[in-house]
């Protein structure tokens, strides 16, 4: 089966976030604060995502404010942080959205997402993947995490799906009349 037959029937995006949604650094400043870098890009294409149907989750085994914010700035209601086991964690977002395996995609990029990734209907990794899970998924992105990687696929799901020019007229219709 190829990318586009995997593509086609998705409904949702679930992600990883350190080293998907950021660079994977985590800093701490002098009073123990945790900040995080996201990608507005990826942000915006995650919004895009959204709004063409298809649902939206966090999957990470860390915990930090800083995710929730993020996911509440971005409008993802399923975020499933501290999650040692993924496998689980997929399950009961998977049973929470309705959908079969085929129809959920999942980016992640450490040997954490492995077991996620080899269940999922497409499975997706970032340039800068460790190479057990380049080894083994769908599709690797050109750009690494926290830097772009992600708005690739959302383009990549759009365009395959059929929503990426319709999403694109948007933005172009205010040209109109130039």
């Amino acid at each position: 089966m190829d990318c586009k037959e995997k593509i086609l029937p998705l409904k949702a995006l679930i992600m990883d976030v350190d080293g998907v949604l950021t660079d994977g650094r985590i800093i701490f400043d002098a009073n123990g604060i945790e900040s995080k870098q996201f990608d507005v890009r990826d942000g915006h294409a995650l919004k895009m995502l959204s709004r063409s149907g298809v649902s939206l989750a966090l999957l990470t085994g860390r915990y930090s404010p800083v995710v929730t914010k993020r996911a509440q700035e971005l409008g993802i209601e399923i975020v499933f942080q501290r999650s040692y086991d993924k496998l689980k964690a997929y399950a009961q977002i998977r049973a929470r959205l309705g959908l079969q395996d085929h129809e959920v995609a999942y980016i992640g990029d450490d040997l954490v997402d492995i077991p996620v990734l080899l269940k999922v209907g497409f499975a997706a990794t970032v340039a800068d993947a460790v190479p057990e899970v380049a080894a083994l998924v769908d599709w690797q992105s050109s750009r690494p995490g926290g830097r772009g990687a992600v708005r690739e696929l959302c383009a990549l799901i759009m365009q395959t799906q059929g929503t990426w020019e319709p999403a694109l007229a948007r933005y172009m219709k205010r040209l109109d009349g130039c």
